[in-house]
Formats: C-alpha cells, sequence, structure tokens
C-alpha cells in the first residue's frame, strides 16, 4: 500500500498573490469611501432615495474589499501545529460574510425607499445625474482593477461583480434622474431605487451560493467529480477508485482524497504518484492531494462516503 501527500502542486498554478491585488483593494477602498462620502451628502442635498441607496450599496463594497483584502493577507499565514493547513479557509469565511452582509444592507435600503414612495419630496434631478456619473466612472475604473483575477478567485470576482453592477446601477440612477429631471415625476426616484435592490439582489444570489456551497465544502464550481473519477480510473494500471473527495481549502485551492485500487503498482509507485500529481494540477487545478493506493482489493474507509455504491457493486 503507498500513501502519498502533495504540496508541491501549487507552484503550476496561476494564482494571483496578494501583493498583485493590495494595490488594487487599497486604491478601490479609497475611492469608494471618497465616493460614498460625496454620494451621501448630495443624496440629502438632492433628496435623492436612489442617490442614498446607491450610496449605501457603496458602503457595503468598502466592507466587502476591506474583508476580502483581510481575508486574503491572513491566507497567506504560515501553517501551524494546531492549524495545519493555515488559514486558507478564511477566504471562503470572509466571502459568504460578504454576501450576507450585502443582503442585510439591502434590506434596510429596501425600508428606506419604501419610507421615499409613500412621502415622495422633491429631487434635484441635475445633482443626482452628476453624482452617479461620478460613480460609473469610480466603480467602473475599480472593477478594471480587479478584471484580470476574477476568474480564479471567488473573492476577487466578488469585488469585481460588485463594482461592476455598482457602474451599471450609477448608469441606471443618471437615466432615472433626466427623467426626473424632464417628466417632474417624483415617484420615479424611489422606483428606480427598487430596480436598484432587485438588481443587486439578483446579480449577488449567485455569489452567495457559490460561498455558501464553498463553506459546506462542495466540490467547486467547475470541477465534476464524475470526471474525476473517470479520470484516476484511466491511469495506468488503475482497476479501482473509492472513497474520493474533492473540496477547497481556500477560494483558491482545491483538495483532494481517493483510494485507488492497482494492483502490482509498487515498484513504480512513486514514479505513478508524481504523474497523477501533475495531472491533476494540469486537468482540475486541484493541486494539494492525497492519494492511497492499494495492490489487490478496496480497503473500505470508516466513515459514509459519496461513492459507496460503487464498493458495494465492486465487493457483489
Amino acid at each position: 500500500m503507498a500513501h502519498s501527500h502533495d504540496h508541491s502542486g501549487h507552484d503550476h498554478h496561476h494564482h494571483h498573490t496578494p501583493t498583485e491585488f493590495g494595490r488594487a483593494f487599497g486604491v478601490g477602498i479609497a475611492l469608494n469611501i471618497a465616493f460614498v462620502i460625496v454620494e451621501v451628502a448630495g443624496g440629502l442635498w438632492a433628496n435623492s432615495s436612489a442617490l442614498l441607496s446607491d450610496a449605501g450599496h457603496n458602503l457595503s463594497d468598502v466592507l466587502s474589499l476591506a474583508l476580502a483584502w483581510g481575508a486574503t493577507l491572513l491566507a497567506q499565514r504560515r501553517s501551524s501545529a494546531r492549524y495545519t493547513y493555515g488559514y486558507k479557509g478564511v477566504t471562503i469565511q470572509a466571502a459568504l460574510l460578504n454576501a450576507a452582509l450585502l443582503y442585510v444592507a439591502l434590506g434596510a435600503i429596501l425600508w428606506e425607499t419604501i419610507s421615499h414612495l409613500r412621502h415622495p419630496e422633491p429631487v434635484n434631478g441635475k445633482m443626482v445625474m452628476l453624482l452617479a456619473g461620478l460613480g460609473i466612472v469610480i466603480n467602473g475604473f475599480t472593477a478594471w482593477l480587479f478584471s484580470s483575477g476574477q476568474k480564479g478567485d471567488v473573492n476577487v470576482r466578488g469585488a469585481y461583480l460588485h463594482m461592476l453592477t455598482d457602474a451599471l446601477v450609477s448608469a441606471g440612477v443618471v437615466v432615472g434622474g433626466g427623467l426626473v429631471l424632464w417628466t417632474g415625476w417624483l415617484w420615479l426616484d424611489p422606483l428606480i431605487s427598487f430596480l436598484i435592490l432587485a438588481l443587486i439582489g439578483y446579480s449577488s444570489w449567485g455569489l452567495l451560493r457559490e460561498t455558501l456551497q464553498l463553506s459546506l465544502q462542495a466540490v467547486p464550481a467547475g470541477i465534476d467529480l464524475e470526471q474525476v473519477r473517470t479520470f484516476l480510473l484511466a491511469r495506468p494500471g488503475v482497476t479501482e477508485v473509492h472513497d474520493l473527495h474533492v473540496w477547497p481549502l481556500s477560494t483558491q485551492d482545491t483538495a483532494l482524497t481517493a483510494h485507488v485500487v492497482r494492483p502490482g503498482g509498487s515498484p513504480d509507485a512513486n514514479q505513478f504518484l508524481q504523474k497523477l500529481q501533475h495531472d491533476l494540477v494540469h486537468e482540475f487545478n486541484i493541486g494539494h492531494c492525497t492519494v492511497q493506493i492499494e495492490q489487490d482489493t478496496a480497503v473500505a474507509g470508516h466513515h459514509g462516503c459519496c461513492d459507496a455504491e460503487h464498493l458495494e457493486k465492486r465487493v457483489s
């Protein structure tokens, strides 16, 4: 029986480092704090619930960026005797907390918008359009800062989607401000605010669902467990795969454990495992794998697992 545990696969990943995005986080936070202050002042002066709702969401983005940045930095701390995987898992917790806080903020903004709808007041359309136009520039630029890393990290993708959504929302506010200025219909402002809330809630649902799945150690999006099983079964000499588990260590790192039955596989076990680890990184971006080789018969694990039926079929 051979057993292998691999850390070297991480070298093959094309992950962006915290240093690469440290400046992006810093610039994004600074720009959005300044814009929130300006937008709240302008929203109160212009009496615009749409601007205030947009400012509230921008404030949640500041907290989101700060949490994501802090989690990314904390994840770089070395592992210890107690935290043997290090602190990488904090990136998942931060992403889940960010998604939850977003919906709390949406609830508070919704309450304020309903109040404005019941008691509509005159709105300074020109001020609304000016500040929302500034929001398009700031949020669009911040989204661009994260665009290069949004495909490989749910934390960075969360920041990217928040900023991109805000830029689109600001564009909607510009249109709404123009309509209020043109028509004089005061109810348009809270109506636009409702549409903003609906857009943000809809666009953020996928992020909330994915972060919840990651927190429950579900197989990461983009990895098909059956494809991984098929891949392992296609390796030279492998006749059975069981106790296969794939789960996220962080928003970037994925781990795998598996038992593979490989009769007579001990003479070249090291070469087999080395090639297997290399292929798992490049085929599925799984960089942390533990594989147990069993030479004759499957050794059942002590815990129930998702592929128990495969063992039962093999035994029968």
